[in-house]
């Protein structure tokens, strides 16, 4: 491939002293020809430095024998998804052990107020008291370091019990809870085996213990307390209940002042706290007239994702007490809002509720649920007549209208019934008799009592008790968290009956509550969790006090209904997102995961993190970030509203994407391919970008070749890059990917799973790019350091994610120490993104040469730059006919182009070279480059001649004369200085 030297500048003089400026100036033609020379003269460098034209050369001569296989989007990104369906589906197997598990546990556990048992507290394992004895709950627990789970020290045999500090850690019930849940052990361990991609397994018991698989050191905070609490998890009141519409009512009214304010405030956060994005909700505050603490959200409900959830948070702190109490309006409001939501198919489509926070009610407020909540009364078929018990009643479900989430037809269970106004009316249609009735109603209502105060309790109880919902008291601030969560097993009643064991996925989420444990690393992650149930039933014959007139007898089954807890087990993303390998996607390709609201799980524009001082924090909206805020030029929402109905298909979009955090922007047409993930409500996408991101080059070398090219020094391989699987065998986990690779090929290694496409990319790569070492190693031999100063390291990258590197200096003059390196991600090959230094440049015709300036604030020590990094990408052509190698145009049609590699070299900033060109009654000059900034701030290279003036008169340049100098004014001290564009490119 013929290529031709046309650089093009744009120079001019910058800040002339005032004595230059009286002289007369240097003409326009003499400006040009500088640039024109320097620009030879540097093309002539990094193209000698950088052996591109070698490079070319060795991918021409194996043309013949290449292949260009050209990618199926549709095809690539169902493949991915069925092979993610798969990995998830062995986490949901494995969480479906535990739950079997659990519940067999509890059903042969017989409980026992006053059992003893000592268990692993993770906060005192290893603990010792002042004689040298491990303290109580504290014995010894091996610990040691793993790589799977991060380094941290961990018991892979066993788990330990966490709990937070308002829990009692020898509670009975936790006690019992603890001791049935050992069974767990065995299964744990046995997950692990089975899957060596597991994460975190554990159980959250509904009595507020924690038991975590591997078990680790639990940390206090810097106050000394454990704040975590499984319960308030995400993963855990997710599994707890369906779906639910929340309608909190507060009273504001005066009596509400002082502490029964605070504590109402706290107790709706505490609420709000409970729900996530499959749940919706509104906040209504009533004292003489009724308000939504949101004007805008009037009438309807909004999604509880954490932004409403924290923009409520706010107004709920500014709430104040005055006025008189009714709650009846509000009641009324939100059971509009509630049946509205209903009837419309909106809202989460199953559980409603209305959250009461009152200190008392008094008005007649019976009514509005005969009108709301009870319009289809059902069927109490009789009473328990014992003296004191006529608040019992013994109730059948019609099997005219048995609904979802009720008991099935004809099963009886116990309620409690405390209308304080007497009987009901019982369906005729059902009974023949008029009895005490409980209604089957549509929503449930929550009340909670604020204060000490018992006056109203009654009408408060009753609320609840005839609503099928829960009556707490809350008298402190201390006894909020526990009562709120009350709700959740209410709300989990209905699956527990018919043992719904739903399975979900959460959000994507960094559990910072686990960061000072060290439990978890700031990376994204989704937790599959499913709710554990009791399988006991109580059985009850002639149940006393039965009327036997009513002319039934029954054996009553009662089954307690309990939750008993949510087990679960942590999926990073980055393991997910392995199995969407680099390689397949191109330059700029992606791949991406979102949740069936929209959310982003995953997506290379997603930066969850902020940095504060040194330490890196969780962005407060992190985990709500629409697919729509990544994906903009989506205007019309198609790909967002396919993606989230799961639907399979394929889209074209013209997109800006940023590079080198923003600095720059590439313009590339992108092909969106999308389908959902089976059983999960997450969805993949996969973008290629137009051009050589939609074509794979396919090379033939023989094993023993590669092999003998792999072994080079100056090689090296992306290691987040997934040649061969490392992580599952405790033996591989410590070989880098080229190591794998050298292993897998020479049979040390039989087991070892790998990528054979990619290997044997990685082995054509070597072969072709081999002769460099010798190239480079040359050069560098034969460098005069008088005349070839500057040029500090050459290095190449190819599609497969192999580079090559040669240093022209010491390692202790390179001025960018962390390039290549891990410290420095964007120059490197990275399950993210391919380098800075090979995305530019490829989207730049081949042979040009892209010149990239570290910006001042990624420069070490805060100072201007220090080097240059000079890049140019290297393109290969099949039968003949020449295509377009960058990714933002489009391919030839007619032939196919691709890019196998990307040269390029850092060149210093210091002393560059001498450009002398004194024959021919041209100019003579030495340079100085380095780098500054234009009058408005913007970065640029300056070339300020060096060269004495009697130099130039010496040269006798024609287009120069000595009459141009001011002897005050000496070319070598002035201010001003050759500019050379940024954009400068070569043909």
């Amino acid at each position: 491939m013929e290529l031709r030297a046309v650089p093009w500048m744009m120079l001019c003089l910058l800040c002339l002293p005032p004595c230059a400026r009286a002289q007369t100036k240097i003409p326009l033609e003499t400006v040009k020809s500088w640039a024109d020379a320097f620009g030879g003269e540097l093309y002539s460098i990094v193209t000698k430095y950088s052996g591109s034209l070698l490079l070319q050369k060795k991918y021409k001569d194996v043309e013949p024998t290449l292949k260009i296989k050209e990618v199926d989007g549709l095809e690539l990104v169902k493949k991915f998804s069925e092979q993610m369906e798969s990995m998830l589906r062995r986490k949901v197997e494995a969480v479906e052990r535990l739950v079997e598990a659990a519940e067999d546990a509890d059903l042969n556990h017989e409980y026992n107020s006053s059992l003893e048992f000592d268990y692993y507290n993770s906060l005192l394992i290893n603990d010792k008291d002042e004689n040298d004895n491990y303290v109580e709950l504290g014995d010894e627990f091996i610990l040691e370091p793993n790589e799977h789970f991060n380094n941290l020290l961990v018991n892979t045999t066993y788990s330990d019990i966490q709990l937070p500090t308002n829990v009692y850690n020898k509670d009975p019930a936790i006690l019992n809870g603890v001791y049935m849940s050992e069974a767990l052990n065995p299964i744990f361990v046995d997950n692990f085996e089975r899957d060596p991609t597991l994460t975190w397994q554990y159980f959250g018991s509904s009595t507020g213990f924690f038991r975590l698989y591997p078990g680790i050191k639990w940390l206090p905070d810097e106050n000394g307390v454990i704040s975590f609490d499984c319960r308030n998890r995400g993963w855990y009141i997710q599994a707890a209940t369906s779906p639910k519409d929340i309608v909190i009512i507060v009273d504001v009214s005066g009596s509400m002042k002082g502490l029964r304010m605070t504590i109402a405030k706290h107790t709706i956060i505490t609420i709000l706290d409970t729900l996530g994005e499959n749940d919706f909700v509104n906040i209504i505050a009533y004292n003489d007239y009724v308000h939504f603490i949101e004007p805008c959200f009037k009438g309807i409900l909004v999604q509880a994702d954490r932004d409403n959830r924290e923009h409520f948070k706010q107004l709920v702190d500014e709430l104040q007490a005055k006025g008189v109490g009714t709650v009846s309006k509000a009641l009324t409001e939100s059971f509009k809002i509630l049946r509205e939501f209903r009837e419309a198919g909106q809202g989460g489509l199953c559980n409603q509720a209305i959250m009461l926070i009152t200190d008392g009610a008094v008005e007649d407020y019976e009514a509005v649920f005969e009108k709301y909540n009870w319009p289809d009364r059902k069927v109490c078929l009789g009473s328990d007549k014992r003296e004191g018990r006529g608040k019992v009643l013994f109730c059948v479900v019609g099997v005219e209208e048995h609904k979802p989430g009720y008991q099935a037809k004809l099963s009886i269970h116990v309620v409690q019934h405390l209308n304080p106004h007497g009987h009901l009316t019982v369906n005729a249609s059902t009974a023949a008799r008029q009895e005490p009735a409980v209604v089957i109603s549509e929503v449930r209502v929550f009340t909670y009592l604020i204060g000490r105060e018992v006056t109203f309790a009654p009408n408060v109880k009753w609320i609840a008790c005839n609503n099928k919902g829960y009556y707490t008291q809350i008298s402190t601030l201390a006894d909020v968290q526990e009562n709120v969560m009350e709700y959740l097993h209410v709300l989990s009643r209905p699956m527990v009956i018919n043992h719904d064991h739903d399975i979900i996925w959460t959000e994507a989420y960094m559990d910072s509550a686990l960061f000072a444990s060290q439990a978890q690393s700031l990376l994204l992650m989704t937790t599959v969790a499913m709710p554990v149930f009791s399988k006991k039933n109580e059985t009850v014959e002639n149940y006393p006090g039965f009327a036997s007139e009513n002319g039934f007898s029954f054996v009553l089954k009662r089954s307690h209904g309990i939750l008993l807890g949510v087990v679960g087990s942590d999926v990073p993303l980055r393991e997910l997102l392995k199995l969407a390998p680099r390689y397949k996607l191109g330059v700029h390709g992606y791949a991406f995961l979102n949740t069936n609201n929209g959310y982003i799980l995953s997506h290379p524009d997603l930066r969850p993190l902020y940095k504060e001082g040194k330490k890196l924090k969780p962005k407060p909206n992190y985990n709500s970030v629409d697919l729509s805020e990544v994906e903009w030029e989506d205007q019309d929402e198609i790909l967002r509203s396919a993606m989230i109905n799961g639907e399979t298909g394929y889209l074209s979009m013209d997109v800006k994407v940023p590079v080198d955090k923003g600095k720059r922007v590439l313009f590339l047409t992108n092909d969106y391919f999308f389908t959902d993930i089976s059983g999960t409500p997450f969805s993949l996408g996969v973008v290629l970008s137009r051009g050589h991101g939609e074509y794979i080059l396919l090379g033939n070398t023989s094993v023993e070749e590669g092999l003998h090219d792999l072994l080079q020094p100056d090689l090296s391989l992306a290691n987040e890059w997934i040649y061969c699987i490392t992580d599952i065998d405790p033996d591989h986990r410590k070989l880098s990917q080229l190591e794998a690779v050298i292993r897998f090929l020479t049979g040390e290694e039989p087991d070892l799973e790998c990528d054979e496409e990619l290997v044997q990319e990685v082995l054509f790569d070597a072969v072709v790019t081999a002769p460099m070492e010798a190239y480079w190693t040359t050069l560098a031999l034969n460098m005069s350091l008088d005349t070839e100063a500057g040029v500090e390291m050459a290095f190449l990258g190819t599609r497969a994610g192999l580079m090559r590197s040669a240093l022209y200096v010491g390692s202790e003059k390179i001025s960018n120490k962390k390039f290549l390196t891990q410290k420095d991600k964007e120059s490197i090959f990275t399950m993210d993104h391919f380098p800075l230094w090979y995305r530019r440049a490829a989207e730049h015709p081949p042979g040009s040469f892209i010149y990239s300036i570290v910006s001042e604030d990624d420069s070490e020590g805060g100072g201007l730059p220090k080097v240059v990094t000079v890049s140019t990408a290297v393109s290969v052509s099949v039968d003949g006919k020449m295509g377009i190698a960058a990714g933002g145009d489009r391919i030839d049609p007619y032939g196919h182009g691709v890019l196998p590699s990307v040269q390029g070299l850092p060149v210093s900033t210091g002393y560059l070279g001498r450009l002398t060109k004194c024959q021919g009654h041209e100019w003579c000059m030495t340079f100085h480059l380095k780098l500054g900034e234009d009058p408005q701030g913007a970065k640029q290279v300056v070339l300020t001649p060096l060269t004495p003036p009697e130099s130039l008169c010496e040269c006798k340049a024609s287009s120069l004369s000595c009459s141009h100098l001011s002897p005050q004014c000496p070319m070598y001290s002035m201010q001003s200085a050759v500019v050379c564009s940024l954009s400068t490119q070569y043909d």
